[in-house]
């Protein structure tokens, strides 16, 4: 007998090109149509076709966003899929594969899917990911009824025909799970939530990309690189409708200096990007810095140094993002840790660029970027797009001194003024200067801008009761989730969490938070970046660091482990 409840581990496994993000499409569909919470993680090599890729699915009682190491059922598309996930597999794993076609040790709670049998009897291999997907749903115990009405949705602009086979090979798959659950006395209990039926099924990207267009963006111009590109990939599958212009620039150099001109002409404009494509940006950046021009940068980061590890995760590009640029000027950065402070994030960074004419980054990762979970509308606040670009007049002078930092910016052709930007040292108008008094006043007036940035920051999440707790772990981004769920599970008064979705400049009045606590810090990665940051920001002692830089996402069971320890 092997009962599940409130919370079920289902990895789906196999090799590049042999459609595991479909099956967990479908599957994900489904399991949100009937109700259930369910989050969605990936881990992939970096090849088109081959290797061994893994999709863990969490299908849980209460709303989860981490991921977990330990695998229920495995389902096992190739022979390599086993040895590659082997230390994640436990005695109450249970393995479900084509038997003769996956390597297994003896032991093992294997049970077989006759994939080439079914397929044979469709004609065609192309239905192995239906077939799949019915398994697994009859192992739930799900409806067949909404996997149906799903295929008949999904499948219809392919014709009937089409519908009709998967409908077949979906009730060949879901008819062999049922049968399974039932002869190895497999008990699903899971609570179900009805107003996750109508919730939006997204990934970090969806929600970023659909953040960035309530910001207004019309204008991309990136060069592609993992994980970055997807919001390339988003804004072009997208632009007919919203209006967006995209532009594969011939290199990270141009890309940005082009969302430059494209915000001097009067667009919104983003540029994406990861921490190698960034490092070619950074000129860009300072460029930003002096002209007084804003950007909007997407870093999606993953391991380095140089090409690293291309399709993993990492936090180690927060130091690059924070001091990216020759000279001092004022900036922000974002690091959002959930699909609603993704939507959220990109709007007040568009927000701030515009009203400050700054550089606002969003900091993401490969995990955050890659992970699926479901949304209620309501909770992706669209805020008031604001334009701060003004109609010039003849005397206008484009960085005439104000108390605030913030010149009035014109753009050319709205007005009867002169539009003068250059990346020397200039006064007012624009002209060059090397004066040394117009030096000193200009760099004053672009510095002040950070008092009233500083003063809009942020405030972190608080995770628990902070203000009773002893000790207290922080974490910035995608580790939100897994922070939420471990302090959940360990249960003490004495533990609280914060989470900081803006990362700089970090809020005043966060500080009183860390007031006569012992401070953990939580992060991916080697050196405690943010933990060094809050450092130099609050003059706080961090006791302990709980770091992870092997391209993998934190598990909830390790930092459970951790934080007892501690």
């Amino acid at each position: 007998m092997h009962r599940y409840g409130g919370d079920i581990s289902l990895v789906l496994g196999g090799a590049a090109g042999q459609g595991i993000q479909t099956v967990e499409a479908m599957l994900m569909a489904v399991l949100k149509t009937e109700g259930y919470h369910v989050f969605a993680s990936k881990e992939y090599m970096s090849r088109i076709r081959g290797g061994s890729n893994s999709t863990e699915i969490r299908i849980t009682n209460t709303k989860r966003r981490a991921y977990v190491k330990h695998i229920d059922f495995l389902f096992a598309l190739d022979k390599d899929v086993v040895p590659h996930l082997a230390k994640r597999t436990t005695a109450e794993t249970l393995i479900f594969g084509e038997l003769s076609k996956i390597a297994l040790d003896k032991g093992i709670n294997a049970f077989d899917i006759p994939f080439t049998r079914f397929t044979n009897e469709l004609g065609n291999p192309i239905f192995t990911s239906t077939i799949a997907v019915g398994v697994a749903l009859g192992l739930l115990g799900a409806s067949f009824e909404d996997f149906e009405q799903y295929l008949k949705k999904h499948f219809a602009r392919k014709g009937e025909e089409v519908v009709i086979k998967n409908i077949t090979a979906a009730k060949l798959g879901y008819d062999h799970g049922k049968h399974l659950a039932y002869d190895t006395g497999i008990e699903i209990h899971l609570k179900r939530d009805a107003k996750l039926k109508e919730g939006l099924l997204m990934e970090g990207m969806d929600a970023l990309g659909l953040g960035v267009l309530a910001a207004g963006c019309n204008y991309i111009s990136s060069y592609p690189m993992s994980p970055g590109t997807g919001l390339l990939n988003f804004l072009a599958k997208h632009h007919k409708e919203f209006g967006v212009i995209v532009d594969q620039a011939e290199d990270e150099i141009a890309a940005i200096n082009q969302g430059l001109g494209a915000w001097y002409a009067g667009a919104r404009a983003v540029v994406t990007t990861s921490g190698g494509g960034f490092a070619l940006m950074t000129e860009g950046v300072s460029l930003a810095g002096i002209i007084e021009t804003p950007i909007v940068i997407h870093i999606g980061q993953r391991p380095g140094p140089a090409t690293g590890l291309p399709t993993r995760t990492e936090q180690a590009d927060l130091n690059l993002a924070l001091y990216s640029g020759h000279g001092e000027f004022p900036r922000v950065i974002f690091a959002p840790g959930t699909l609603e402070e993704l939507f959220s994030a990109a709007q007040q960074a568009f927000a701030l660029a515009d009203e400050f004419q700054i550089p606002a980054f969003i900091l993401t990762d490969q995990y955050l970027l890659d992970s699926t979970s479901t949304v209620i509308e309501k909770d992706l606040v669209i805020e008031k797009v604001e334009n701060f670009v003004v109609e010039t007049a003849l005397d206008y002078k484009r960085y005439q001194y104000s108390e605030n930092g913030i010149s009035p910016r014109g753009i050319p052709g709205y007005g009867k003024g002169l539009v003068a930007v250059d990346s020397d040292e200039h006064d007012e108008e624009g002209h060059i200067t090397e004066s040394h008094e117009v030096r000193q006043r200009m760099h004053d007036k672009r510095l002040s801008k950070a008092v009233e940035i500083k003063k809009r920051a942020l405030m972190p999440t608080e995770i628990g009761d902070v203000k009773k707790a002893k000790t207290l772990v922080v974490a910035w981004g995608s580790n939100r989730g897994v922070l939420e769920e471990a302090l959940d599970i360990v249960g003490s008064d004495s533990l609280a969490g914060l989470h900081f979705a803006q990362v700089y400049p970090l809020p005043k009045d966060a500080k009183k938070l860390f007031t006569k606590k012992k401070i953990v810090v939580l992060e991916n990665n080697a050196e405690g970046q943010f933990a060094n940051l809050l450092r130099l920001e609050y003059d706080i002692t961090v006791s302990e660091k709980i770091l992870q830089y092997d391209g993998n996402p934190f598990a909830v069971e390790d930092v459970v482990a951790k934080i007892k320890s501690l």
